[in-house]
């Protein structure tokens, strides 16, 4: 039997947060476009550049859910360096963890944080398949208030999130 190739359009990500109101307000902000659709309780994003259809569903949680982080995988450092000065422009608190060793790679990233506590980041493998070594759990998460903290904590941290360069820029 022959299987038929499958021509994929684009990645649809659903996200669960809290407020579809403040959502809408980061995603626009992040993303740069404006939402495609918005109703009561949803809202949804057609993405050019990657392309991604995005959705964001109101429903009531307290804490964050099981989804790690999400990522946009560029072409270059200054790929990254410009997707940070994007968000910036855009009001957005970005963390820059340059140099940083992750997930058996070593990769350029700049990150932001929703409403909801889901971070993003903007990334460029610049070298990939890094020997097998202590397991890497990227799990730095940060608040506007929390900002300096984390700067001090990554700075000194011999974990995969620490970097020679960190910085949080608003």
């Amino acid at each position: 039997m022959e299987t038929k190739t499958v021509q994929a359009l684009k990645a649809h990500l659903a996200l669960n947060v809290k407020s579809v109101e403040r959502s809408i307000d980061f995603y626009r902000r992040m993303l740069g476009i404006e939402p495609s659709k918005v109703r009561t309780g949803y809202a949804k994003f057609n993405v050019e550049n990657p392309p991604l259809n995005l959705t964001l569903n109101e429903v009531s949680f307290k804490e964050r859910g099981a989804l790690s982080h999400l990522g946009i995988q560029l072409a270059s450092s200054d790929d990254v360096l410009a997707m940070r000065e994007k968000w910036v422009a855009a009001g957005l608190v970005t963390r820059d963890e340059m140099q940083t060793d992750c997930c058996y790679a070593t990769q350029d990233k700049t990150w932001v944080r929703d409403p909801d506590g889901n971070e993003w980041e903007a990334f460029v493998v610049l070298k990939d398949n890094l020997p097998e070594t202590a397991a890497c759990e990227c799990d730095c998460q940060m608040t506007e208030d929390e900002a300096p903290a984390i700067v001090e904590a990554v700075a000194s941290s011999a974990s995969c999130c620490s970097a020679p360069t960190v910085a949080i820029t608003k």
